[in-house]
C-alpha cells in the first residue's frame, strides 16, 4: 500500500511538472518573438526591456560583442551606425521554426533559422542566417540574457 501511494504521489508530480515546463517553453518563445518584433518595428525600447542587465550580445558587425549594464541599447546604437555607414535601411528579421528550445529551470535557450531581409542602397537584400539565444526568468519573467546572430 505504502508503494501503491509514493507510486501515486510520483505520478502527480510528474504530470504536474509537464505543464509548467510546457508554459516556460512558450513564454521563452513568446519573449523572443516580441523581440524579434521590437526589431521589426524599430522600438529600441521595448527590445531593450525584454533583456537582462548584464546580457551579452555577439553578431556580425564590429565591435562584435557587448556586454554590460547597457549591452541592448549599445548594440541598438551601434546596429543604426553601421546600417547608415553600409546604406542599410528597412531591416525586418522573419524567425524561421525554433530548431531548438530547451528549457532547464531558470534558464533557456532557443535556436531560430532566420531570415534577414533590407534594402542596400535601395536594393533588396536577403541573408539567411541563425539567431541563438540564452534567456533567463527573473522575478518579472523571462529576459534575454544573449544572443548571438550568424549568417548563412
Amino acid at each position: 500500500m505504502r508503494n501503491a501511494h509514493l507510486m501515486t504521489a510520483l505520478a502527480l508530480a510528474l504530470l504536474a511538472a509537464t505543464p509548467a515546463a510546457a508554459s516556460d517553453k512558450s513564454d521563452v518563445v513568446a519573449v523572443i518573438n516580441r523581440y524579434n518584433d521590437s526589431f521589426n518595428k524599430n522600438d529600441a525600447k521595448a527590445a531593450e526591456a525584454l533583456c537582462t542587465p548584464q546580457a551579452i550580445i555577439i553578431d556580425d558587425f564590429a565591435p562584435h560583442a557587448w556586454q554590460g549594464a547597457s549591452t541592448c541599447a549599445d548594440w541598438w546604437n551601434a546596429l543604426a551606425a553601421d546600417s547608415k555607414k553600409r546604406g542599410i535601411t528597412e531591416p525586418k528579421v522573419t524567425l524561421g521554426k525554433a530548431w531548438h528550445v530547451e528549457v532547464t529551470g531558470d534558464r533557456a535557450y532557443a535556436v531560430y533559422s532566420t531570415h534577414y531581409d533590407y534594402k542596400l542602397n535601395g536594393k533588396p537584400t536577403t541573408e539567411q542566417g541563425v539567431w541563438t539565444f540564452a534567456l533567463q526568468k527573473m522575478a518579472d519573467g523571462w529576459r534575454i540574457a544573449g544572443w548571438a546572430w550568424a549568417q548563412h
